[in-house]
């Protein structure tokens, strides 16, 4: 009997250790499934986005919006600058206004631009040796019609947007820019800032109530030749009219906006089909550039609440606003800086401002990139000190930051950041 029990007691050891180690080798097993899993927990591993707590027969379940970029800072942002008849040399300007190594841009003349035109920004772009270097500048080659009051805007700006998707590495933010448009601070000021910003924010001019614009724009019923003629015409009405949607909640606001990349992925992809039909919608809404975005981005619920309520301009209207904006001048110089914003638009082109904000603000001579830490090259006699490249990743930011730090510390504070969400 004493031999019997030490038998079984040596097997019982000799088994003990090793099921001590499958058991604890299974519970890390259900644990990582119920971490991968969770939606209150934050990913661990790339194929996140595949993975699902419960199996579903609808598609639009498994897929989700792209995951925030891991890059550590600076971010990447990207660029769309475009412009119409005579605005080649507004976008050479505006482009050199922006540029730094890291980033990307998409430049658009439409078809209002004459093939010279288009020929000549082309042959400046290929003719840049800083631009042929990084290889980060990219022409819009087939130019689209574009008429402001109609969808021809949007259309463009997605194509732009799809561009970038398609044919650039990763970024974070898109920015949509005109060619009277013009920066306030460096590209080191903005990269700096927004290295301390979570990049799934949307910075995005939007408010419900659309008051007059529901009898002027909502109802009516607009075509946009752009979108099948070869030269451009304005708008025409239908006579019938049509009611607000109920299918989606309407949204209004500035036309120019900083887009998150996961937003720029789902406007193009609508996996769930809304930005797809939201556009269908605007198609015959008058100036839908002030509201097809603001529309989706409201409507969509992996994205309403990374909305920020600031288009990041600074931009004079009258009261109330019209059409378009006044055109800014050296009057306007005070107000603009005054207003921490990273960019202001309206500007004629070659106006004295401009020289004014280049020396005073950004510190670009003339035919010259706004110098950043990235440049380490001289500046004795006039000479370009972008013209010797260090590492693009360090960034020496000035007095620009620190306006731009004060406007969107206003802007996340807890009385301008949630309140004023799709609203």
């Amino acid at each position: 009997m004493h031999l019997k029990r030490h038998h079984h007691s040596s097997i019982e050891r000799k088994w003990f250790f090793p099921l001590l180690i499958v058991s604890i080798f299974s519970l890390f097993l259900f644990l990582l499934v119920i971490t991968l899993t969770s939606p209150a927990v934050t990913p661990i591993f790339p194929f996140y986005r595949s993975v699902t707590a419960t199996y579903s027969v609808f598609v639009e379940s498994k897929l989700r919006p792209l995951p925030i970029s891991a890059v550590p800072p600076p971010p990447r942002i990207s660029y769309l600058i475009s412009g119409s008849a005579g605005d080649g040399n507004a976008t050479k300007r505006t482009l050199l206004s922006l540029y730094h190594p890291r980033n990307y841009y998409v430049l658009h003349l439409d078809l209002e631009a004459s093939p010279q035109e288009r020929l000549d920004l082309r042959e400046f772009v290929r003719g840049s040796e800083l631009f042929r270097r990084f290889r980060n500048v990219k022409i819009v080659s087939k130019a689209n019609l574009v008429t402001y009051r109609g969808p021809t805007m949007v259309a463009n700006t997605l194509h732009a947007a799809a561009i970038l998707l398609r044919e650039c590495g990763d970024w974070d933010w898109f920015i949509n820019l005109s060619a009277s448009d013009y920066p306030l601070v460096t590209q080191d000021d903005l990269l700096h800032m927004f290295s301390y910003l979570p990049r799934d924010l949307n910075f995005i001019d939007h408010t419900s109530d659309i008051g007059w614009k529901d009898h002027q724009r909502a109802r009516p019923i607009i075509i946009d030749p752009g979108l099948y003629m070869s030269k451009k015409q304005d708008v025409f009405w239908v006579t019938q009219r049509r009611s607000r949607p109920t299918a989606f909640k309407l949204f209004t606001g500035s036309a120019w906006m900083v887009l998150s990349r996961s937003f720029v992925d789902y406007t193009i992809w609508g996996w769930d089909n809304l930005p797809r039909t939201v556009l269908m919608y605007y198609s015959n809404f008058l100036s839908s550039p002030e509201g097809y975005f603001h529309t989706v981005i409201c409507n969509a619920q992996e994205f309403s609440n990374t909305t920020v309520n600031s288009d990041l301009h600074f931009i004079s209207w009258d009261n109330p606003p019209k059409q378009h904006p006044h055109y800014l001048t050296v009057d306007d110089m005070q107000r603009m800086v005054d207003s921490n914003a990273p960019f202001a638009r309206k500007f004629h082109r070659e106006d004295p401002v401009l020289d004014q904000i280049d020396t005073e603000l950004l510190s670009r001579g003339p035919g010259m990139a706004v110098p950043g830490g990235w440049c380490i090259g001289s500046r004795e006699n006039g000479t370009d000190p972008c013209s010797e490249i260090g590492d693009t990743e360090i960034l020496r930011p000035g007095p620009g930051s620190k306006r731009l730090e004060t406007l969107i510390n206003s802007l996340l504070s807890n009385e301008s950041f949630r309140p004023r969400q799709c609203v």
